[in-house]
């Protein structure tokens, strides 16, 4: 073939060097399993028993108030083709592993108390944390979380984590896998930066390897989605952390407010939250950090079915609002929430499952050469089966649903 230019190594390697820099910017998702909640668990009231307790309550208000797949259908809205299946799986879940992620909170479900008593806690959570270890009665993923660097409780921020990793290392004699330390209401990147400075030196004190303490921000400043230029905020965050970031949490109420919005308004779905929530995935996307939606403040008062069902609509319609925005994972404060938050999961992954299923079974036999009616693109299948992923590992589906790797 003739060519009219002589060479263009010099482009192929400009081009090549813009792709890796991408690359490294934005090496893709995150590997593993993403739970689909962090319930969060005021440091003071937290035990060995804690994640057992709210699937044991969990369950009995379902059962309570859902006996059967009519009532359940009911409560949370579902196609009664496959309320039968949902509310089977969901009791299952709530059996066997109600809550797959969750935080000792030391903030603002805990607030500001005198160090003594706070020191106090710190031993009696490292206490719970060793006992629920002992006997696998840990969440698959738990940690806790501190102070906030930008409001004056930093100095008890670092000596609450100080505190609590050295006793559990005196305790256990290791950190158990799964750990997360959620640093909350970020307002500058520098904070971030000193931070993951901090987690460096307590390693180093601690002797433990380096870059094992991880830790995710929570989005809920005005300032962490547009800094002080006017610039989008968030990859500076993520740079910041140096490595250390596993995902940036939403929260709505800090940010609601901040923004000046009425208390009735200051809700999971109004769309300022909307608007937060898309620029966190566009400056996240490709990254390897998670992303999860904030919580719902409204739990049932009473153990009366209306107010249990009015609870239930409205956390379910919060789920559902995350679950379509692509925010697979939430906060629960209660465990009123677990029936919700998985009976939406569920449902969101079991509706129109076999047409997925069918799709992602008709490209690979398409890619291996066999006639198929249907032409996806790789970005399409590489999202069904991430979904189908998703639907396995919290239990909505069994592993034989995924293609052969």
């Amino acid at each position: 073939m003739n060519l009219s230019v002589s060479s263009y190594d010099d482009l192929s390697d400009r081009i090549a060097a813009v792709r890796d820099e991408h690359g490294e910017r934005r090496p893709g998702g995150a590997d593993g399993r993403q739970p689909v909640h962090t319930v969060y668990v005021p440091a003071d009231r937290f035990s060995r028993s804690t994640p057992a307790d709210f699937g044991a309550e969990a369950l009995r208000l379902l059962n309570t108030h859902t006996p059967g797949a009519g009532s359940f259908g009911a409560a949370f809205g579902l196609d009664p083709e496959i309320a039968g299946l949902v509310r089977e799986r969901v009791a299952a879940k709530l059996s066997a592993e109600p809550v797959e992620d969750v935080r000792i909170d030391f903030e603002d479900g805990y607030g500001v108390r005198p160090d003594a008593e706070e020191d106090g806690h710190i031993e009696q959570v490292v206490e719970a944390v060793a006992a629920a270890y002992q006997v696998k009665g840990l969440p698959h993923y738990w940690g806790v979380r501190v102070k906030s660097f930008a409001d004056g409780g930093h100095e008890r921020s670092m000596r609450t984590l100080d505190g609590f990793l050295t006793a559990l290392r005196d305790r256990l004699g290791r950190l158990p896998g799964g750990f997360t330390i959620t640093f909350p209401k970020v307002v500058a990147a520098e904070h971030v930066a000193l931070f993951a400075e901090w987690l460096d030196r307590l390693e180093t004190a601690l002797g433990l390897p380096s870059g094992i303490l991880r830790f995710e921000v929570q989005i809920e400043t005005p300032d962490a989605i547009l800094d002080g230029d006017g610039r989008t905020g968030l990859r500076a965050i993520a740079t910041a952390a140096a490595g250390r970031l596993t995902a940036a949490h939403f929260g709505v109420y800090d940010y609601t407010a901040a923004l000046g919005l009425p208390p009735h308004e200051q809700r999971l779905d109004h769309p300022a939250c909307d608007f937060a929530r898309h620029v966190m995935q566009v400056s996240f996307a490709g990254t390897g950090v998670r992303l999860s939606d904030g919580s719902t403040n409204v739990i049932p008062r009473n153990d009366g079915p209306d107010e249990v069902n009015a609870a239930w609509a409205t956390h379910a319609a919060h789920v559902r609002h995350s679950l379509s925005h692509g925010f697979y994972q939430g906060w629960d404060l209660h465990p009123a929430h677990l029936p919700s938050r998985y009976a939406a999961v569920y449902a969101f992954h079991l509706s129109g499952v076999d047409d997925v299923i069918g799709r992602v079974r008709a490209w690979h036999e398409q890619a291996s050469g066999e006639a198929s009616g249907v032409l996806d693109e790789p970005a399409t299948i590489k999202a069904l089966t991430s979904r189908l992923r998703r639907a396995v590992d919290c239990g909505a589906l069994d592993e034989s649903v995924l293609p052969a790797s």
